[in-house]
């Protein structure tokens, strides 16, 4: 006899949305485990991690209604996966990321101030991806992470990533607030975040430094 575990449509896409995530903290405990273990480069696991990171924050985004507390959810599923909690939803960041930013303790920046960054580019980025492209949901985004860049004492004035928020930004206040960005004009933007997420990761300083 076959069981079916919902009614409609809606309950289907819940119980898809429940094993998606289910699976991306899962992926996220292994994939802290073998990096402790060092079964993976550094490289390796953050480029992974980020990923994971960021289709978190996009899908626990869509489910905060009937997900409020991740916590919670992995304790009703038994998953037993407190690296994968800690590096989703408390850190936010690689455990590379954090390492970088621990190395800089020594200098005017601090550590919280380099998560943040990292937190507003990726917060840009998959917004992009989930066709947020009014001027009043960029514009805010930009900002903040404007905000964080000039907050860094170790990045020049003309670092790429803040010369490009300062053109974005420039560029949506002349703009009405309902208006959108054109397909053309949000690839570039992406692609500009991008660039500069990669450069701004380049110039933070290694742990062995």
């Amino acid at each position: 006899m076959e069981v079916k575990l919902w009614n409609d449509k809606r309950e289907r896409e819940m119980y898809e949305n429940f094993a998606e995530l289910y699976a991306i903290i899962k992926a996220t405990e292994k994939l802290e485990k073998a990096y402790i273990r060092d079964l993976i480069s550094p490289s390796e696991y953050e480029t992974e991690c980020q990923k994971l990171i960021v289709h978190f924050k996009t899908l626990s985004a869509t489910l905060k209604d009937l997900v409020p507390n991740i916590e919670r959810f992995a304790e009703t599923y038994k998953m037993d996966c407190s690296a994968a909690v800690y590096r989703l939803v408390t850190s936010g960041v690689p455990a590379t990321v954090e390492h970088r930013a621990a190395a800089m303790a020594s200098t005017s920046s601090s550590a919280s101030v380099v998560a943040e960054c990292v937190q507003n580019f990726i917060t840009s980025m998959d917004s992009l991806k989930l066709n947020m492209v009014a001027v009043d949901q960029v514009y805010p985004l930009l900002s903040d992470l404007s905000a964080s860049l000039q907050k860094l004492s170790i990045l020049p004035p003309d670092f790429e990533g803040k010369m490009k928020m300062k053109e974005w930004l420039l560029r949506l206040s002349k703009m009405g607030a309902s208006d959108e960005l054109t397909e053309q004009q949000a690839r570039q933007l992406h692609f500009d975040l991008e660039s500069s997420y990669n450069s701004f990761m380049a110039a933070l300083p290694s742990a062995g430094n």
